[in-house]
């Protein structure tokens, strides 16, 4: 499963850095870093997302269809 993973507001670059490599370490893989936003989508086994929620200086997301009406 993809999932969204951004920066809360206060936290500093690094600990995007550090959420980048938990995600690689755990057997995830990065397949696109947002440039407007801090964040990535990283393909992410379900049953280790436990271990990137944890982080509290990120959100973390399911990445999904958005529609509109």
């Amino acid at each position: 499963m993809q999932y969204n993973v951004t920066l809360k507001e206060n936290a500093s670059p690094a600990e995007l850095e550090k959420a980048k490599e938990t995600a690689k370490s755990q057997g995830g893989e990065i397949v696109n870093e947002f440039k407007l936003i801090k964040g990535f989508t990283v393909k992410y086994p379900d049953d280790h997302v436990s271990v990137l929620e944890s982080n509290e200086h990120i959100y973390v997301e399911s990445d999904g269809e958005v529609k509109t009406q």
